[in-house]
């Protein structure tokens, strides 16, 4: 088995909130309102797939 490297792993909240530069609360709003990247919960952490967020990125513009 091999260790998914740091760009294939889930982004916690944290890691998409340093890469998008916006505050942990915005994104935890964005999640309450239904907008933003989707991300999906695994036990009580909230996780993101990178492709889905490079992707929520492109639709933006």
């Amino acid at each position: 088995m091999t260790v998914p490297t740091s760009e294939e792993r889930m982004w916690t909240v944290q890691r998409l909130s340093d890469f998008l530069g916006i505050p942990t609360t915005t994104l935890y709003q964005w999640r309450y309102l239904g907008k933003g990247p989707r991300g999906c919960k695994i036990g009580r952490h909230v996780r993101y797939l990178p492709e889905d967020v490079y992707a929520w990125v492109r639709e933006q513009s």
